[in-house]
């Protein structure tokens, strides 16, 4: 399946939910915000939301600093 990742398309492979596509690119949960389809998500909610052909999903990367 085809969806888009922060503006790319990619094939999904084998990832059907968020929390697999996260594990695919070895993101540590703890760092990360998703927004999916233009929502934001808890991270609980990543195990049940299901990829779907031509879905957003934007990653974002958490970083402290000054």
């Amino acid at each position: 399946m085809t969806i888009f990742l922060n503006g790319e398309r990619i094939e999904t492979r084998d990832a059907k939910t968020i929390a697999e596509l996260i594990d695919r690119y070895q993101l540590p949960p703890q760092s990360v915000l998703v927004e999916y389809n233009g929502v934001a998500l808890h991270r609980y909610e990543w195990p049940e939301r299901l990829l779907a052909e031509g879905d957003k999903v934007e990653f974002v990367r958490v970083v402290a600093g000054g």
